[in-house]
Order: structure tokens, then C-alpha cells, then sequence
């Protein structure tokens, strides 16, 4: 048997109306239900079924079941809200589960003009990168012109990448870490790689680094990858080293797609921007920036935005993030703490004077001493830790250690070091001490527990960090006591991601099942990697961090995309007696501030930390008193002119790098208007409403409004309809949010949300089934006067399918589908989309007898076969030509481009057909 159907013909098989697919051999039909996804297709030999495979005809039946314009409304948004397949520019909109804000579909359009995308984004913490990019990979997907990709991402970013691209853009990907990698490989046949069994993937980067497995991947690797926190694969140490030549690696195939995400590109390092720089081009390597040719270039693959260029800049997005009120909270030290302080850095001063000139040996012990000043500065639990410690063989891990830096293994230390110098009396006599200091007062945390009385007051949610594990478990216990009909935990390293994971998720369902607030401690483990911004509202920084970046991190997890409260309050706490604190805020994060409010950037320490132990060490004996002529003998003196330096060079180049690559080519007028295009097509959030809203009404049970949010409780539906509910995990009553960002245990009402979805799918069905919620009386024609219309007027829904031809590196075939709503009086079109919907919208303004309805439904349906052939036909080949325009417009840019062509299948698929009739005819 020839088969010959083409894609997009409607055809009859196995007693169903299918779409054909492009085929995947000869003489194979793939074949997807009418109104199905591309989950439901099926691939079938004509020459085996048992009934032939023929064409078929989507025809409005005779005896198509009649309605009433209410129920007519509902069919029309029903058929808007079940298409997944849209033919526009953003073919992707149809798929995504939120509403993305105009700024960020700018890295979107900027790949598309992209003959083949790369690009680096560096928004600032907070503004959607993931999103942003999200955007671009389920558009490619969309386009046909994706079929694998690979996140690659710090390990403990691994899980939020699965959990955003699932819940975000539908799209369920792999981990492949250190953890599954055995399994997801057992089975497989030797000549298939993990890749090619799992296409989409998120892939950790300190997993991959290693050499085998470096290039083993090399060759499987998809020509579309995601690099988060890309800076961390551009430094100089041996891990950083690692990822650049894997990264290296893979940017070498010129057809490679690559997104490179960071929030801190540049930060006064040239030669590590350098290199970030060459993985989107060698020759970007250069940074020629005098060249304007050179800075042309660049623009158009590099992307970099600060907050207040989103909300000054056009974009309308002022209430986008939250008011952030930033405070400190000085409180004071006992004298015994005071003696205890002032011991310990007597201790460890006479340790110093005894080492010599030895600059390994003396630097050594600048580390053990900054490292046991900051647990003292901490806690007793930290303080009598670190003196328990002794020193081991692996003692210069300390310094990265002391200044926050992120492992090669991409999580925070927060075990405390290991900085006793020597098992000698004096060791002793402090320990004694810090054992004395846990069992009486602790001014700092009776502090933090005398400013979360009035926040917890006042609801909000706080989460407090701690910079050591046995701090984080301290301050739990202390506030455990203070507040015990709160539920408090800890989250520390000692847990692994997924259970740091599980552990804020049970407390914010524990707490919201009580209704009450939430109150976590967590060290910086919890500093990156899980979002907070659904459950917190309130950072406090019980230990200062010595590196300012990470002082944002923590922020970041809360001040955030997606934050509901309008304001989110950051706290740091610290000591004016205290020696260490006063030295790292004067050393540290007073001019990481300065620098901030300048340039609008927090920037990381330096790279050479020599200079920053000097200073911080010289800032130290000062405070200590009487310690000048050691600090002169050691010329300490030298590495506070030295940081002066540096902070002024990081500064001057972070101000450069800000005026040279603001990303501001791309206006609001130039994005706004294709999303709004798209959205009148695929219907707005406030259409998608409605619809929920009159179709739960319908079935008896009206959504309930409380607060901000809808209830929607489902118990009382259909019983059918409540059995594929549950199959989506719905079930009982659930919470609805109008707008994002969402309360945390809420969900946005979207056109994919599966209520929506469900709904949406169910009327559309009762509409050609007869039998399928025969008592909800969704019927396909219908006729009422109005005075909407001063003309009998017909309004056809429709359903157009196309045939998108994508030439590019690979031509596809892609079909899309669009629901629209054309109005004719006669041959005529006299309104389409918005306006033709508002025709229908208007409502009835009596009832027709049964005689006059069915003799104006008839004439209607003896006609429709000449609006086929006529006026339809010309407007489903006109919109065909507009969709092609549009493609060519938002792929414009110079060079050559892939192209789309648009091509309308006919006739269109006639769902429903309306007369409205003048109330005075």
C-alpha cells in the first residue's frame, strides 16, 4: 500500500480522527489524536491495521448538539486554552507555566537573531537567569530545532534546575551527579552513552570536570548547553581549571549553542573576564574595547542588567522585586567575653612572635589566627570547637575557608577549622574559658531573640545565618527555648542537599497546616542552591560573612523574582567590642559597600588574599591595643596600603565594565508589542480566569475567594472529571494565585496549570462527544439576538492547523495549530480575534422559539461550505502570511538567519458556529 498523506492532513484510523506527523520512514504514518499532544502519538504500518487508513473531513454534523451564548463563551475559550502548538514567534508561550515578565524574554529574542545562539547573561542575583534562559531552551525545543541539551551546574544547583525546568516549562530532565550516574548507566548497551539514552540532562559540573569523564562527554555532549555560575569555571584554582578546559572543550564546535549564566562576570578580574569572554568567541578574548566594531560584536551576546535598570527603564515592572530595608544590629559583649577575646588573641599573637621571619610559617599562622578569632567571634559552640582542633598536615586549606570562598565542590565549609596552634596550657586555660562562656549569658543571641519579637509580630518569616555548624546548632537550640510554640530547624552541612532540601520543605508544611510563621537557621550551605523567596521574607546575619558576595547570596535565596511580600528586611548583627568584626567591616565590607553604591555591584575580595590577611591581621592588633611595634616588625602596615589599593582598582574597573556593557539596546516598545500579540492569541491571565471561574461555577462549584488567592474545591465536580484530576495530583481543595509571585503553597493560575488544562480539555470533548458531560449542555451551534450587531452576523470558531517549515542547519517540518474567532455578515469578515470574541461575549438579550433557532441554524450551516471555499479560506492564507512576517521580523539581524515559512492547511476545522441576530430584525 503507497501511503501517501502528508503532514498535517486529518486523517481516520482505528475509529478516531488523527493529524499526521512527519513521518519517520518510509511507508510509516506517525499519527497524533486531534486533539492530543505529541506524548499521544502513535506510529503505525497502514499495511497491518485491519480498516484502511483513510482521509478524513472535521465537518460540523447536522445534529451538532445546540447551545446557549454562555456556554458558547466557554466553548471558545476552551479551544483557545487547549492548544499547545502555537504557529507564532514564541512558539514556546503556549507551554510555559507562568507568565514571564517583558524584560526577560530580551535574552530570547537576542538568541534568535543568532544564527547560532550564544550568549552571556549576567543579570544580577535575582532578576530570573534561570528563567531567561528556560525561555530560550523550551523555545528552540518548541521550534524543532532542539533535541537534547545539558545543564551544567554546580552539584548543589542540580535539583533546582530539575525542579524549575518541570514545574516551569514542562520539561522533565535527568541528574547526572556523582550519585546517579552508575545507575542511569546500568543496562545501557556498551555503544550508547548516557547522553544519547537521556537527552535532557542536568549535569554536575564538578561530576563531568574530571578527565575520563571530561571526554567521555566531549563526544556525547547535545550542541545546546547551559553553564550556571559560569565564573566559577574561569579562576585559578585546580577545580576552576578543570571546568575551563572542559568548557574549552566543548566551545571549540562552532555549531555548539552555549548560555552562560553569572551574576558576576567581570568583578576587576580582566583576565578571568578574558577568558569568560572566549567561550562565546576566541576572539572576544581580546577585550578591545576602544574597538567600536569590537563592542558591536559583544552587545549582541552579552546581556547584563542591575535591578534599577528593570524598574527606571520602561519596562513597567516597579513592584517586579520587593522594597528591601537594610539594617545593622550592634549589641554589646560581657566582660567576661571581652577577657576571653582579648586571651585568645594574646594566645595567638605570642604564637606569631615566636614563628620569625618564616613567611610560610608566619602566614600559617595569620590563617589560625583569623580562623579562631572568627569562631570566637561566632559562638562559645564554635569557639570551644576550633580550640578542641588541632592543626593537621592539611592546615593551608584554611584560608579559603576563612574568606568564604566556594569549594571546588560548589558547597560552603561550615565545620569549624581545625586552628589550635599546639596541645600547651594556655590551649587549655581557653578552653576552660570558652566552656565557662555556654553556660552564662550570651548578649548576641539574646539580641537576635530582642529583634525577632517584633518581626515575628509583625508575620514575618526569617531565616538567620550562621557562618559554622556547630553555631547554626547553638542558635537553634537558644531560640528553641525562646520561642517553643514555633517549629524551629536547622540546616547545616551535615545534611545532604536533598535532605537540606526535604527539611525546609517539611517546616513550611508543618507551619502552614498550623497556619503560623516560620523560623530556620542555616549556614551558608543553604546560601545557594534552594530558593527561599516562597517561604522567607527576612535575612539576619547573625555571623558576618568575610566575603561580601556571599552576603548577597544569602539575601538572594529571599530578595528575589517571585518574593510575594513587598518588603523583605535584611539584619547584620554585630560587635563594636568586638576586635574581629571591627576589623573585617572596616577591612572588608564597609568598602565592598561603598563600591556597591557606586557601581551598583557587590564584588568579590580580591584574588590575592595575602594583603587581606596582612590588613585584617594589622586591624586586629590595633583594635587589641599596644600591639603597633609588632604590627610595624611584621610591616602588616604594608598590606592595609596595599587593600586600599586593590579596592580602588576593582572599583574603577567594575564602573568601566558597568558603562560599557549596560545592556540597554533592546527598548520596551520593541518586546512588549510581539508578547501582547502572542498573548491575544493564546489568552491573557485574566481570560484564563474567567474561564475557570464560569466553568467551575457551572459545575456547581464557584471558586472562593480568600485574600489574594481563589479556592478551588474540587470534591464536588463530575466524577469523571475529578478521576483525571487526581490523575494530575489535584485533588480536595486547592489554592489559586492570580498573579505571580505565588504564596508559598499556592499555585499560579495559568492556561497549563492541569485545572485549567483539565478543564479546559473536558468541555472541549463534551462539545463532540455527546455523551461526555451531557448535563453541562456545551454544544458546537447556537443562536440568540443581540445588540451587539445591527447585521445578522455569523461567528465561526475554528481551529486553523499549519505546516512550519524551519530551514536552518537541519530543515523540520513542525505543525502548529491556532484557535480563532471570525465574525461574517455575508461573504464578508467584519471582526476577527479580540474584536469578533467581544461580539460573542456580548450577551443574549432574549431567547429565540425553538423553530426560528434551528431555521437560523440550518441556513447557517447550508452556507458554510461556501465560506470554506471564500472568505475563511482567504483569511486562514492571509494569516498564514502574517505568521511568516512575524517569524522574519524577531529573527531579523545582520548575517544569515534561520528562516520559518508558514504554510495553512485547508479548510480549517469548523468547532463552533453562532448566528447573532439584530434585536430588531
Amino acid at each position: 500500500m503507497t501511503v501517501d498523506f502528508a503532514p498535517g492532513d486529518l486523517v481516520r484510523a482505528r475509529g478516531r480522527e488523527w493529524v499526521t506527523l512527519p513521518a519517520p520512514a518510509d511507508g510509516i504514518l506517525a499519527l497524533r489524536p486531534l486533539s492530543g499532544a505529541e506524548s499521544d502519538a502513535v506510529i503505525l504500518d497502514p499495511r497491518l491495521e485491519l480498516m484502511p487508513v483513510e482521509l478524513a473531513h472535521f465537518d460540523l454534523p447536522e445534529d451538532a448538539r445546540q447551545t446557549v451564548q454562555s456556554k458558547a463563551v466557554l466553548l471558545a475559550d476552551a479551544l483557545r486554552l487547549t492548544l499547545r502548538r502555537g504557529a507564532g514567534p514564541f512558539r514556546s508561550a503556549a507551554q510555559l507555566a507562568f507568565e514571564p515578565r517583558v524584560y526577560q524574554l530580551v535574552p530570547l529574542l537576542m538568541a534568535l537573531r543568532l544564527q547560532v545562539p550564544r550568549l552571556l547573561i549576567a543579570d544580577d542575583v535575582g532578576i530570573g537567569k534561570t528563567i531567561e534562559a528556560g525561555l530560550i531552551l523550551r523555545e528552540l525545543m518548541d521550534r524543532g530545532e532542539l533535541d537534547a541539551f545539558s545543564v551544567l551546574c554546580p552539584p548543589h544547583l542540580v535539583e533546582q534546575w530539575l525542579t524549575e525546568l518541570n514545574s516551569r516549562f514542562g520539561i522533565d530532565a535527568v541528574a547526572v551527579t556523582s550519585g546517579s550516574a552508575a545507575r542511569l548507566e546500568r543496562g545501557l548497551p556498551v555503544s550508547q552513552s548516557l547522553f544519547d539514552a537521556y537527552p535532557f540532562t542536568v549535569v554536575s559540573l564538578d561530576y563531568i570536570k574530571a578527565d575520563k569523564r571530561r571526554e567521555n562527554f566531549a563526544k556525547a555532549c547535545p550542541d545546546f548547553i547551559i553553564v550556571d555560575e559560569a565564573h566559577a569555571c574561569v579562576g585559578t584554582g585546580a577545580g576552576k581549571q578543570q571546568r575551563f578546559e572542559l568548557l574549552t572543550g566543548l566551545a571549540k564546535d562552532p555549531e555548539r549553542r552555549m548560555l552562560l549564566l553569572t551574576a558576576t562576570p567581570h568583578s576587576g578580574d580582566e583576565e578571568e573576564f578574558g577568558r569568560l569572554l572566549s567561550l562565546i568567541d576566541p576572539a572576544f578574548a581580546a577585550m578591545n574595547f576602544d574597538d567600536a566594531k569590537y563592542r558591536e560584536r559583544l552587545a549582541r551576546h552579552f546581556v547584563q542588567r542591575r535591578r534599577i535598570d528593570i524598574t527606571t527603564g520602561g519596562w513597567h515592572e516597579e513592584r517586579v522585586f520587593p522594597k528591601h530595608e537594610t539594617t545593622e544590629l550592634p549589641y554589646g559583649l560581657l566582660p567576661a567575653q571581652i577577657a576571653f577575646q582579648e586571651a585568645v588573641i594574646d594566645y595567638c599573637l605570642e604564637v606569631v612572635s615566636r614563628v620569625g621571619g618564616n613567611f610560610k610559617s608566619r602566614r600559617l599562622a595569620f590563617w589560625n589566627t583569623l580562623a579562631l578569632m572568627r569562631c570566637v567571634g561566632s559562638s562559645p559552640a564554635a569557639a570551644l570547637s576550633a580550640l578542641r582542633n588541632r592543626m593537621d598536615n592539611e592546615s593551608e586549606r584554611i584560608e579559603p575557608e576563612i574568606y568564604d570562598d566556594d569549594g571546588d565542590d560548589g558547597d560552603a565549609v561550615d565545620l569549624e577549622p581545625a586552628a589550635g596552634f599546639a596541645t600547651e596550657s594556655a590551649l587549655f586555660s581557653l578552653v576552660e574559658q570558652a566552656e565557662t562562656l555556654l553556660e552564662v549569658a550570651d548578649p548576641k543571641l539574646d539580641g537576635l531573640i530582642e529583634i525577632l519579637k517584633p518581626l515575628l509580630k509583625k508575620g514575618a518569616n526569617p531565616v538567620v545565618f550562621c557562618r559554622y555548624l556547630a553555631t547554626a546548632d547553638y542558635v537553634r537550640d537558644g531560640l528553641r527555648r525562646a520561642f517553643p510554640k514555633l517549629t524551629i530547624e536547622a540546616v547545616t552541612g551535615m545534611l545532604t542537599p536533598d535532605e537540606r532540601r526535604d527539611r525546609v520543605a517539611e517546616l513550611v508544611a508543618e507551619e502552614e497546616g498550623k497556619g503560623g510563621q516560620r523560623l530556620l537557621v542555616a549556614t551558608d550551605c543553604l546560601s545557594e542552591g534552594i530558593n527561599l523567596q516562597q517561604a522567607f521574607d527576612t535575612v539576619i546575619h547573625y555571623d558576618l560573612s568575610w566575603n561580601p558576595t556571599r552576603h548577597q547570596q544569602r539575601e538572594g535565596r529571599v530578595d528575589r523574582f517571585g518574593q510575594p511580600a513587598q518588603l523583605v528586611r535584611s539584619i547584620m548583627m554585630f560587635s563594636p567590642d568586638s576586635a574581629i568584626d571591627g576589623a573585617v567591616l572596616e577591612v572588608i565590607l564597609r568598602k565592598a559597600a561603598e563600591i556597591r553604591k557606586a557601581t551598583g555591584v557587590t564584588v568579590p575580595l580580591p584574588d590575592e588574599r595575602g594583603p587581606v590577611t596582612d590588613a585584617l591581621m594589622a586591624s586586629v592588633m590595633l583594635r587589641r591595643g599596644g600591639k603597633k611595634q609588632l604590627a610595624l616588625d611584621l610591616r602588616l602596615d604594608d598590606g592595609t596600603q596595599v587593600m586600599e589599593a586593590r579596592w580602588r582598582d576593582v572599583a574603577e574597573n567594575e564602573t568601566k565594565s558597568r558603562a560599557r556593557f549596560a545592556q540597554n539596546a533592546m527598548k520596551p516598545q520593541e518586546v512588549a508589542p510581539e508578547w501582547e500579540k502572542v498573548r491575544s492569541f493564546l489568552g491573557s491571565p485574566t481570560d484564563v480566569r474567567r474561564f475557570v471561574e464560569a466553568t467551575m461555577a457551572r459545575f456547581g462549584m464557584p471558586l472562593e475567594a480568600k485574600q489574594s488567592l481563589l479556592l478551588a474545591h474540587l470534591s464536588g465536580l463530575d466524577a469523571a472529571l475529578r478521576e483525571r484530576l487526581e490523575q494530575r495530583n489535584l485533588q480536595g481543595s486547592i489554592r489559586l494565585a492570580l498573579a505571580e509571585p505565588a504564596p508559598s503553597g499556592a499555585a499560579l493560575l495559568t492556561r497549563t496549570h492541569p485545572l485549567t488544562a483539565t478543564l479546559a480539555e473536558s468541555l472541549l470533548e463534551a462539545s463532540l462527544d455527546p455523551v461526555a458531560l451531557s448535563a453541562l449542555g456545551i454544544g458546537r451551534v447556537g443562536a440568540w439576538p443581540t445588540n451587539a450587531v445591527q447585521r445578522l452576523t455569523r461567528l465561526a470558531l475554528v481551529r486553523i492547523r499549519f505546516k512550519l517549515t524551519v530551514h536552518a542547519r537541519k530543515e523540520r517540518l513542525l505543525l502548529a495549530e491556532e484557535a480563532s474567532l471570525v465574525a461574517l455578515q455575508g461573504d464578508e469578515i467584519v471582526a476577527v480575534g479580540d474584536e469578533a470574541r467581544a461580539l460573542l461575549n456580548a450577551p443574549a438579550i432574549s431567547d429565540l422559539a425553538q423553530s426560528a433557532r434551528d431555521r437560523f441554524i440550518r441556513k447557517a450551516n447550508e452556507d458554510l461550505l461556501g465560506l470554506l471555499d471564500g472568505p475563511l479560506a482567504d483569511y486562514v492564507r492571509n494569516r498564514a502570511d502574517e505568521l511568516t512576517e512575524d517569524h522574519a521580523r524577531l529573527r531579523a539581524a545582520a548575517g544569515s538567519v534561520s528562516r520559518v515559512t508558514v504554510e495553512a492547511i485547508l479548510p480549517p476545522d469548523v468547532i463552533g458556529l453562532f448566528v447573532l441576530i439584530p434585536s430588531e430584525m
